[in-house]
């Protein structure tokens, strides 16, 4: 794969414009698509890449936004059936392209017949809130499926798994410890769980309750 991505994004919004905004920042070529003419001058005054008015269900449009030679669209407007509409639009243009398409609400799977990917940016902020209600601790960082989630947790003194090796402990099935003491290593048989340190862990949501007895008691 390139280092820099030819990425079209359909729909300018707050999600839409601040995904264009870091991929531009990690040196990718990012093309806009927006139909509100408001929204596109709001864009135009802050951001020098191109953008095209439009509707980018309209073939001739992804098509001015160079669709046959992207890498990738990521249609993420707020319409669930307007960003699958688009992403398949542009698979039958430039078969092999990436698609991305967000969807409002949680049941992404059955979508990911049409596309590579599904986007629940709600999901995302809400991860976010509760990273910040629970403190430092505890973070949950990505989920990596709709259910399994990667998380950040800090051992706590007096935890059952406080001071104990990996092969003293016995998580789980469905919980994976990933790396050692702040995420320097991959974690090992002998790695310690130190208390006071953080390591990310893989959890099942039904055993999310166990691991977090194991590491903060």
């Amino acid at each position: 794969m390139p280092s820099s991505l030819d990425i079209v994004i359909a729909g300018g919004g707050r999600v839409g414009f601040q995904t264009a905004e870091i991929l531009a920042d990690r040196g990718h070529e990012v093309t806009i698509v927006e139909r509100d003419e408001a929204v596109v001058s709001e864009i135009a005054d802050e951001w020098i890449a191109t953008v095209i008015r439009g509707d980018a269900t309209n073939p001739d449009i992804i098509e001015q936004a160079g669709i046959e030679d992207a890498d990738a669209i990521a249609a993420l407007t707020g319409e669930t059936g307007l960003n699958l509409a688009v992403c398949l639009a542009a698979s039958e243009l430039s078969p092999g392209i990436r698609t991305v398409a967000r969807i409002d609400r949680t049941a992404g799977e059955a979508y990911t017949r049409f596309v590579d990917a599904v986007l629940f940016p709600e999901r995302a902020g809400a991860r976010v809130a509760a990273n910040e209600v629970l403190g430092s601790d505890v973070q949950t960082l990505a989920d990596v499926t709709g259910n399994l989630d990667i998380m950040l947790i800090r051992v706590a003194e007096g935890a059952p798994a406080a001071g104990k090796s990996l092969t003293e402990v016995r998580f789980p099935a469905g919980a994976v410890v990933v790396s050692d003491a702040d995420g320097h290593r991959i974690a090992r048989s002998d790695t310690s769980l130190t208390p006071g340190e953080r390591y990310v862990v893989a959890v099942e949501p039904d055993v999310a309750d166990e691991v977090m007895n194991l590491l903060q008691g």
